[in-house]
């Protein structure tokens, strides 16, 4: 580990990109600090204790919320977006095409989720104000238009500023720079939780706590399982001779990871399962009594926990399919490998290898998965078990900080693996 770690540091930009993305992150934890004005945080601060939802909100934009920080939203306009035009691309034929121009088309995707990300941030910065304004008297003053708007541009903005540390981040290739925001979101909270509990601390709850470290031991266990599991499927090269010279004949393997997305299907999933609580509670005192009605049973329906559990279990599921189908393409796999004279023994080269590897992918995805669904739900099922909800937030966090730290040293090491080549 040391040996590593000063491996690292004797590389200048590795050290350079990782010292980078770190001062990226306090910057990030500073602007989070830093409140709207007009706002009652003490006030605010009790409601979002009060709320589940917005609660579990609140965790996973590292508090900025409860802070009403310029901030607030997080990145969570931005995972919208990029849901928005993936699923596009899978239905727009020219959007389709454009996902398939490689770098360049995927450069013009991007432009137009960052596009999307400014009016989405926008609405959803309305509708967190009005929200606010309508749940609870005293949080948000009396505001005029001219307040509302610069109110609204600000929350916006921020949220861009946030996109575009993100890409940085990303650019330095140690991590996904979304991904590792709301790592840094999840873990600032960690100090004051252990304060909490600590400060809290109750003998009778010791069993409890017995449980809680058990799970998260098993949660931690299991990602690591999940996201280090690959299947190799062994390929052999055709041996050519040109002149003098032969080339090929060698036997190498492709690795098939059994959840290629990451933690990419947990951020969608919750993204998902989250907004139509936060929109139901913007309509529960509407004029209209229907709309009333119909708001308070969609809140009533995602408070009970098994419809929670299974719909959070199913959106993760079909998330991981969802998002491997986007980045893996057997086809262009099989083609690739046709070129290059490559072929999977006992299967012909083309069409045959490429449905091959998609039945392939879609079996060790399907365990893989349930599995990860199974993770997921698990904290859901212990806190119906011991009567409370912080293990809901503390299952799903540790799921997320476990994968994204797993992927951030797979690449760190994938730099260091680079460097040792010969004339690099």
């Amino acid at each position: 580990m040391l040996e590593k770690l000063s491996q690292i540091w004797k590389i200048k930009d590795l050290r350079q990109s990782i010292i980078f993305v770190l001062i990226m992150l306090v910057i990030f934890r500073l602007a989070a600090h830093i409140p709207v004005p007009g706002v009652d945080v003490l006030a605010l601060r009790k409601f979002f204790q009060s709320n589940q939802i917005l609660g579990l909100m609140n965790i996973f934009s590292g508090g900025t919320m409860e802070n009403f920080s310029v901030i607030m939203l997080g990145v969570a306009p931005y995972i919208t977006a990029s849901i928005i035009f993936q699923l596009l691309a899978m239905i727009v034929p020219s959007l389709e095409e454009m996902s398939k121009e490689g770098e360049a088309g995927q450069r013009r995707l991007n432009q137009f989720t960052r596009w999307l990300t400014v009016p989405l941030a926008f609405l959803q910065s309305y509708g967190m104000i009005m929200l606010l304004k309508q749940s609870a008297r005293g949080i948000v003053g009396e505001m005029d238009l001219f307040r509302l708007i610069t109110t609204m541009v600000t929350i916006t903005a921020g949220t861009v500023f946030l996109m575009w540390i993100g890409e940085l981040i990303s650019e330095k290739n140690i991590g996904n720079g979304i991904s590792l925001l709301i790592f840094a979101g999840i873990v600032s909270a960690l100090p004051g939780k252990v304060q909490q509990m600590f400060v809290t601390f109750d003998s009778s709850q010791l069993a409890q706590m017995v449980i809680f470290a058990l799970v998260a031991i098993v949660t931690i266990v299991g990602v690591v399982f999940v996201t280090e599991g690959q299947r190799n499927i062994p390929v052999s090269y055709a041996r050519q001779v040109r002149g003098s010279h032969v080339f090929g004949g060698q036997t190498t393997h492709l690795p098939l990871r059994v959840n290629m997305a990451g933690v990419i299907p947990i951020i969608f999933a919750i993204s998902i399962i989250l907004f139509p609580s936060m929109v139901a509670q913007f309509f529960m005192r509407a004029r209209t009594p229907w709309i009333a009605d119909s708001a308070q049973w969609i809140i009533t329906l995602f408070n009970n926990q098994i419809f929670y559990g299974a719909l959070y279990f199913i959106l993760v599921v079909a998330f991981t399919f969802f998002y491997t189908a986007v980045i893996f393409h057997p086809q262009k796999i099989a083609e690739n490998l046709q070129k290059q004279g490559g072929f999977i023994p006992g299967i012909r080269p083309g069409r045959l290898t490429a449905e091959y590897l998609q039945y392939t992918i879609n079996r060790i995805l399907l365990a893989g998965a349930i599995f990860l669904g199974l993770i997921a739900v698990l904290p859901l099922t212990m806190s119906g078990v011991t009567g409370t909800s912080s293990l809901v937030v503390g299952g799903t966090s540790l799921l997320i900080v476990v994968s994204v730290v797993i992927e951030t040293v797979r690449q760190i090491e994938s730099q260091l693996t680079m460097r040792e080549y010969e004339g690099f």
